[in-house]
């Protein structure tokens, strides 16, 4: 299983640097950020401070959308990265959450994110691509690679998922939701003629290493509150009836609202909602044997990637343990000597 490290732009943007540099150092193999263009710094200009004083890791946005960026530039960003620091990036993409909603806008239509999806990694990949009415390709690009990662929760983006996408990206570590979105998934992949097995599957969730339970669940209750934002987007458009599980719905019912000025920060006054429960069930919450427990069950499931959100007070010690204890409990054991 592999490991990211999930962290937000926050000024200082040298913090940030400085965290994804120690996550490399303890073994994690990628750096995300959020894209929140006006809530925080600009990702993409961070993520070529970070690959300059990097060696392996790979960066890349958890997650970006179609709307906010034109997507031959998103395209043109990840080709002249990779130029630079030899294909070393990811795309991370979905609908769109807090940079669309933050400007009074909507997220995109499923429609829109399949074209997005092939336009950015055609071009990303050195390859022409057809787009608005001519055939488009980067004169200056050779042997850029990028995969691009779908968010998605809903049926129909699930679907799109297994269709389109070169990995799955779920954004919570609840075990019973994660199996039936990487079997629907997997089941897409199939009905498409693509061979499910080569997505990637990657479970994004807070993980916290502590002792002190309550406070635990408090610095990272925004986790649920954040997924809410998709949930009830689903719960309008299909019903509680639907085929999504009641664990990812139910917990909604007492969301009244939610401030986006607070979007994805530890102690936010709108996600009173959220109960213990959900926290437990969709983080990695406790001491590193809890943590190793949860991961090998993701890992039975077909988790390729756990990418971790620091968004908590105990941010290098979470790094330092799972670098010394929890990444090499799930590494696969090779003996010097049979």
């Amino acid at each position: 299983m592999d490991f990211g490290a999930v962290l937000q732009t926050n000024p200082p943007s040298a913090r940030t640097v400085q965290l994804a540099v120690l996550a490399e150092n303890h073994g994690f193999s990628h750096v995300w950020t959020f894209d929140s263009h006006l809530l925080w710094q600009e990702p993409y200009v961070i993520y070529s401070k970070i690959l300059n004083e990097t060696r392996k890791v790979i960066v890349g946005p958890m997650v970006t959308n179609p709307a906010t960026r034109d997507w031959t530039v998103t395209a043109s960003t990840y080709a002249t990265l990779n130029e630079m620091y030899g294909n070393r990036t990811i795309c991370g993409i979905g609908r769109g959450d807090s940079a669309v909603r933050v400007t009074n806008g909507r997220p995109s239509t499923l429609k829109t994110l399949r074209e997005s999806i092939h336009v950015i990694r055609e071009l990303a990949n050195s390859r022409s691509v057809e787009y608005n009415g001519a055939t488009l390709q980067f004169p200056w690009s050779q042997g850029s690679t990028l995969d691009v990662w779908v968010a998605a929760y809903g049926p129909l983006a699930l679907k799109l998922t297994g269709e389109v996408g070169d990995g799955f990206i779920l954004q919570m570590a609840d075990l019973d939701v994660a199996e039936w979105m990487i079997k629907t998934v997997r089941t897409a992949a199939t009905n498409a003629g693509r061979d499910p097995e080569a997505i990637k599957f990657c479970v994004a969730a807070p993980m916290h290493i502590g002792d002190d339970w309550q406070h635990m669940r408090d610095q990272n209750r925004w986790f649920g509150g954040m997924v809410g934002n998709h949930v009830a987007d689903i719960v309008a458009k299909y019903g509680e009836g639907s085929a999504v599980p009641k664990a990812l719905t139910d917990y909604i019912k007492g969301r009244e609202g939610y401030d986006y000025n607070e979007h994805g920060r530890a102690g936010n006054t709108h996600t009173d909602f959220v109960p213990d429960e959900i926290v437990d069930r969709f983080c990695l919450l406790g001491p590193a044997e809890a943590h190793i427990e949860k991961l090998k069950a993701l890992k039975e499931l077909g988790v390729d990637q756990f990418a971790g959100y620091l968004q908590h007070d105990n941010k290098e010690e979470t790094l330092r343990v799972y670098g010394e204890t929890v990444i090499p409990a799930l590494a696969d054991h090779i003996t010097a000597k049979v």
